[in-house]
């Protein structure tokens, strides 16, 4: 049966008054008053999120990007429309950005649907926004096209090449440890992050750009040009002119890009640059507002059989530029054809196999390695399970050390971040470098938020004896910046009732990386009675966007999405 026209345009979405000649009148006329023609206003209009912010340098060049992609729209015939969401930044979200990651997607999403557009271009690039916002797309499945904000350029330091944020915790940790003093930190801080930017490794940022590039929402090369460069205008031009060509004929759509298809091929991805551990909680949220299923055991075995061939930190020695001109994931891509379902579609019109086609060959590039010599045998994440990870954990392997893949120590136990934050330095605590850090109630509800506070810091007095890893386990995020043998994402959580709420001190804790598994070392009857003696789980607030946060919250299994965005499954789908 015919559905009709499709509305487009002005007349798209019209606000409720009881007579839609007068709710178009009405529109048109206060719209003219910032000057537009009817001509203008008959246009297919795409609309372009703002999400710039004081508080937000990642986001510093999005006035000139939001210029570029207005600049496309116009070319190709369409009217540009911005349009501010909120922005949040990881370094200045309070309690944590995760804490909000759901908040800008809602708002994405709201606004979406609210306003007068045929597609969109959506701008982002700080850690939590990508997800953010490509969960709110996903959700209104208007036609989508994401252009990131692009990675800084590399700082230097005493003739050493400096990327934040991996060598903000490398470079905080020698201060910690005596190696560096005071006025040298000062000095490294002006000169990590020297551009307006992502982070310029391979951190959540980067990885998620890395991400939009692999589902087909962002346009080849997109993920990788450094923010300041000209050619990320030029990209951005690019994204506003497809964006207004996807207006007129009505696609792809974000339906037909988050498919099984190139979910898995986002996986691959992810597994291939070493990616950060956030990466795979964010990529379940998206596939969920598709009614789509990340499988963790699917993960893992896409996991043994991808090796890691991008050479960047933390995992290996180069920085998102060097990636971005040895050919960008379209080469890196190229690499992995046997893997990937090339038939996907991209926002570029055609399939994925037109993007690996079309690929550049850099003469002498080290950055994006062969499969005959990758920087690691296996991708960059496991998934581990075991009796204190019943759903699973997650370990960034490409990033730990080899002597700590399988280890066995004793518990050392902090309460809380706060706990932690008191005590991990002082000089009395029994502590030894072959014990196991165990942080617990910094999970999605229990601090709240899901801080990035996986990264334990090494106690001051092993610090200070050289100690520069240990195995280190929480229900907590780490940033995909950092290095070492951490353990993430344990779920349940301890504030949710999982296991890792009955680990105490002294308890023997075995890491298995080869062995996908991770466990305490007590017998069930002792747990019981743990169990027994829990305390309650945390109080919900009273109000606001915190009591919904905690009602409602998913765990790192679910994306940490907020269970009533996420479609119900159909019947018998399991």
């Amino acid at each position: 049966m015919s559905q009709g026209p499709i509305t487009k345009g002005l007349r798209k979405g019209l606000t409720s008054y009881g007579d839609k000649d007068f709710s178009l009148f009405l529109r048109k006329v206060f719209i003219k008053a910032a000057g537009y023609s009817d001509d203008a206003l008959d246009r297919p209009i795409v609309g372009i999120t703002n999400t710039y912010s004081d508080f937000n340098p990642c986001h510093g060049n999005v006035p000139d990007l939001i210029e570029a992609v207005k600049r496309g729209v116009m070319l190709a015939g369409g009217l540009p429309m911005v349009f501010p969401t909120i922005s949040i930044h990881e370094s200045f979200a309070h309690p944590t950005s995760m804490f909000l990651r759901n908040l800008m997607a809602m708002d994405t999403e709201e606004m979406l649907r609210a306003q007068p557009m045929d597609s969109i271009v959506l701008i982002g690039g700080c850690d939590k926004t990508v997800p953010a916002q490509l969960m709110g797309a996903i959700s209104v499945d208007l036609p989508t096209i994401f252009l990131p904000v692009g990675p800084m350029v590399v700082g230097h330091h005493q003739g050493e090449v400096l990327g934040a944020c991996t060598d903000c915790r490398r470079l905080w940790g020698s201060y910690r440890g005596g190696q560096i003093d005071a006025a040298e930190i000062e000095a490294v801080s002006n000169r990590l992050a020297p551009s307006v930017g992502t982070c310029m490794v391979m951190g959540t940022a980067s990885t998620m750009a890395c991400i939009s590039e692999a589902l087909g929402f962002t346009l080849p090369l997109g993920a990788t040009i450094p923010a300041p460069h000209a050619e990320r205008r030029r990209i951005a031009e690019a994204s506003g002119k497809r964006a207004a060509e996807m207006a007129v004929s009505g696609g792809p759509r974000p339906s037909e890009l988050m498919t099984p298809a190139s979910l898995r091929n986002a996986q691959v991805v992810l597994q291939a640059i070493g990616g950060s551990t956030n990466g795979i909680v964010h990529l379940a949220a998206m596939a969920g507002r598709a009614g789509l299923e990340l499988n963790l055991d699917d993960f893992n075995q896409i996991g043994r059989n991808t090796p890691v061939l991008i050479d960047l930190k933390p995992s290996g020695d180069d920085y998102m530029e060097h990636f971005h001109h040895a050919g960008g994931l379209p080469r890196l891509m190229r690499e992995l054809t046997d893997l990937l379902d090339l038939s996907a579609p991209t926002v570029a019109g055609g399939t994925l196999a037109d993007v690996v086609g079309g690929a550049e060959e850099v003469r002498g590039q080290t950055a994006i390695r062969p499969r005959s010599n990758p920087l690691k045998a296996e991708g960059g994440m496991a998934v581990l399970h075991g009796n204190l990870a019943p759903r699973g954990a997650v370990i960034k392997q490409a990033a730990a050390s080899v002597k700590l893949m399988q280890h066995e120590g004793r518990a050392v136990v902090f309460e809380s971040v706060e706990d932690m934050t008191n005590r991990v330095d002082d000089p009395d605590l029994d502590v030894t470098a072959d014990d196991v850090l165990v942080l617990r109630n910094a999970g999605p509800k229990g601090a709240p938020g899901m801080p990035e506070a996986g990264y334990l810091p090494i106690p001051k007095k092993l610090a200070r004896l050289g100690v520069k890893d240990m195995v280190r386990i929480s229900d907590a995020r780490m940033s995909g910046t950092a290095f070492g043998t951490i353990v993430l994402h344990i779920t349940p959580e301890s504030a949710d009732g999982g296991p890792l709420a009955l680990v105490r001190n002294g308890d023997r804790i075995r890491l298995d990386v080869p062995a996908r598994s991770i466990d305490m070392l007590v017998d069930e009857a002792e747990l019981q009675r743990r169990r027994e003696a829990a305390p309650p789980p945390p109080a919900i607030p009273a109000r606001g966007y915190a009591k919904l946060y905690m009602e409602t919250v998913l765990q790192a299994d679910g994306g940490c999405d907020f269970d009533f965005l996420v479609p119900p499954k159909p019947p018998n789908s399991d």
